[in-house]
């Protein structure tokens, strides 16, 4: 029986998935392009490591969390499946959506993605943030250390996000429900 031939993203999707990936790197499929990357510097870690402890002690709502949760993004108008890994997601924790999921789950009910930019900064400014509107991600918070800014991106319409607010680091950073209090990012510089 003969079997039709893989598509060039079918292929891409293989050849990814099949990666061997060297202890603490992880890597990404962002549009149609394998991505590797080295473990995080420590104040990479201090950034994500500030803003979960204030959703922790502010959140009008219990958030479950998760470093590195790789998220499977099917939408968009490229029609291209993304394989992104958030330094942090945030999804409600009466909503269990880690229990049980898989090593990619889908992005439906994540409330929150953050990123926070290291060599690359254009990736997560452009690229992921196309990713994470085109998987109708409520919000994508980024912590953009060159330029000493956090942005957040709501209202994914249209393969990207219609809302963005950006203050420079000092300045305190509304998040809207189901979060419900201003992000202090005075620690941030």
């Amino acid at each position: 029986m003969a079997h039709e031939p893989l598509s060039q993203e079918e292929v891409l999707l293989e050849g990814f998935l099949a990666l061997d990936t060297p202890e603490g790197f992880r890597a990404e499929l962002i549009e149609g392009e394998i991505v590797v990357t080295p473990p995080p510097d420590g104040d990479h870690e201090d950034y994500i490591s500030l803003i979960l402890k204030q959703v922790v002690r502010e959140s009008s709502t219990d958030m479950d969390f998760s470093a590195n949760k790789g998220l499977k993004v099917t939408r968009g108008p490229s029609g291209l499946t993304h394989r992104v890994i958030p330094d942090g997601t945030w999804t409600p924790t009466d909503r269990r959506l880690f229990r049980g999921a898989e090593s990619w789950m889908p992005t439906e009910g994540v409330a929150m993605v953050a990123e926070v930019t290291s060599s690359r900064a254009d990736r997560d400014r452009e690229a992921k943030r196309r990713c994470y509107a085109q998987g109708r991600i409520p919000l994508y918070l980024l912590v953009d250390r060159s330029r000493s800014a956090v942005t957040l991106f709501s209202d994914p319409t249209d393969g990207d996000y219609g809302d963005v607010v950006t203050h420079p680091f000092g300045k305190p950073l509304a998040l809207p429900a189901p979060f419900s209090f201003d992000l202090d990012t005075s620690a941030f510089g």
